[in-house]
């Protein structure tokens, strides 16, 4: 990685490093004191404020205050990218794209910290929820297995045969036994979900069904799910994620109310 950091640059060699970064296509990082105006479909001015600018490698650009998480101007990426730095009292740096034409300038009066580098990052996005919270979002909402689904108990103990995920009743009165995989079900899935059947078939009389709930079900356990009888549902962690995170705020809201 090609590293550069200064503190406290003077203003001719922050624009000719500026001028440098953007030519390559380089990350920017600029901290100091700057007024920010913005022409376009409407129009804004920001005052003079010590504040934190990023400029990506694919042209996108970030303002941001001492506080919150959003920024308060941006640009979206392919912007085109110009340094003016004409007297040694200020800076300014614009952003702008054509279509729709839109200009981000930001005058810079004195820059703190400024860094610029080439980030290399080919990692894949993947959203990670666990399945106890699978598992904690289907027991307050059953529904993301189906309709009518009546939760009874979890981690049901059934002796060597293991624990249940979820014991529950379906709508017609039919005992459920839910076992829940973060990543796709497997023949190893759906075995063990047999062993816990076949265990409480020796405990009661009542019909039995067996659903995996999982984001996907491999290919070659599908001629397994047919012939164990048992069932399966189709359910990303990501929804789960939406369920838990909207019951945090809902309960949040009726603390502070």
């Amino acid at each position: 990685m090609s590293l550069y950091v200064k503190v406290k640059p003077p203003f001719r060699e922050a624009a000719e490093e500026l001028e440098r970064a953007f030519r390559t296509r380089s990350f920017v990082l600029v901290i100091g004191t700057c007024k920010v105006d913005y022409e376009g479909r409407a129009s804004s001015t920001l005052d003079l404020g010590e504040r934190l600018v990023i400029i990506k490698q694919d042209g996108s650009v970030l303002v941001h205050r001492p506080v919150g998480y959003e920024p308060v101007n941006w640009q979206p990426p392919k912007c085109m990218l110009k340094v003016n730095f004409e007297d040694s009292d200020s800076l300014t740096v614009t952003a702008a794209r054509l279509e729709p034409r839109e200009t981000v300038s930001m005058e810079f009066r004195d820059i703190a910290v400024m860094a610029t580098c080439n980030l290399k990052d080919a990692g894949e996005f993947a959203l990670h929820v666990t399945e106890a919270q699978m598992k904690e979002a289907i027991l307050a909402v059953p529904e993301l297995v189906e309709q009518g689904l009546r939760p009874l108990q979890e981690e049901k103990s059934l002796g060597e045969a293991g624990f249940t995920d979820i014991y529950a009743e379906d709508s017609a009165g039919n005992l459920v036994v839910v076992e829940i995989k973060r990543n796709p079900a497997t023949k190893g899935s759906l075995t063990q979900l047999k062993r816990y059947i076949d265990t409480i078939r020796k405990r009661t009389d009542r019909p039995i069904r067996g659903i995996v709930v999982a984001p996907d079900l491999r290919k070659s356990a599908q001629p397994l799910l047919h012939k164990l009888q048992l069932e399966y549902v189709m359910l990303p962690p990501e929804r789960c994620l939406v369920v838990l995170k909207g019951r945090k705020e809902t309960k949040l809201s009726e603390f502070l109310s």
